[in-house]
């Protein structure tokens, strides 16, 4: 099987090669092609979401998934039920997933200057808190992997409608892989009910889409998953920056 360079070498006719080859593939056999291809540090970003979840499963029951590091960003401010789904995870595999955290002078820094609700009085508050808590630990989540597998669907909002399956990505200069990247929520939620996979409760309590507990709400009939993330906010393309390409890797906050 080819395998391709894991640095800025990989150009565009590879990476379309390797998107249209997961394409074809159920969910086992995509992560198989990516890890036979992508030589090098794969990680896996959960969140503990549906979509990661089915990943998660798919991971830890697949010959090569042992190869995949499974890593969390622990914001410090997630619902007590992500907690316990993340220990209920690590039961059902067998499998430590280890957490990064926010910079303890980092954090300490934000909260001295905003508050500790202060994301809540502008976008650039939101932004620099989303910044120390979740991007700076996903720099250092990411240093030298060639891979970065994530949960991202086209399905979730208007903005993600055009997630592609594979795509280098120049701000962690590495493979960004979007494996579940054309599943439906339906999809997504037979997979998770014929696998039996641990999922959070508040999915059934109208959570699509689940982040830290003062930035989420449960969703209105209509809206979209993401209506419920930083519902204050006016902006219909509402992201944490974690999916956006940074100035660097660690994208470090309070800098503005």
């Amino acid at each position: 099987m080819e395998t391709y360079a894991t640095n800025s070498g990989w150009n565009d006719p590879e990476v379309q090669e390797l998107a249209a080859a997961l394409s074809r593939a159920p969910l086992p056999r995509r992560l198989a092609l990516v890890r036979s291809r992508l030589p090098g540090r794969l990680v896996f970003t959960t969140s503990f979401g549906l979509e990661d979840q089915a990943i998660t499963h798919a991971i830890c029951t697949a010959d090569p998934g042992a190869d995949i590091e499974i890593v969390t960003l622990d914001t410090g401010r997630l619902f007590p039920e992500t907690y316990d789904l993340w220990a209920e995870t690590e039961e059902r595999y067998g499998r430590r997933i280890p957490a990064y955290a926010p910079d303890a002078a980092a954090l300490e820094a934000l909260i001295s200057d905003q508050g500790v609700n202060g994301f809540r009085r502008s976008v650039q508050n939101r932004q620099t808190c989303c910044a120390v808590r979740k991007v700076a630990p996903l720099g250092r989540a990411l240093a030298g992997a060639s891979g970065w597998i994530t949960g991202l669907r086209a399905e979730q909002s208007q903005g993600r409608a055009a997630t592609p399956f594979a795509a280098f990505d120049p701000g962690y200069g590495l493979v960004k892989i979007n494996p579940l990247a054309d599943w439906s929520r339906q999809d997504l939620a037979q997979y998770v009910a014929d696998n039996a996979i641990p999922y959070n409760p508040l999915h059934d309590r109208g959570f699509p889409s689940i982040g830290c507990a003062p930035c989420t709400r449960a969703v209105k009939i209509g809206e979209p998953d993401r209506a419920g993330r930083w519902w204050w906010e006016n902006d219909a393309k509402k992201e944490c920056g974690l999916h956006l390409r940074p100035r660097s890797p660690t994208a470090l906050a309070l800098q503005d």
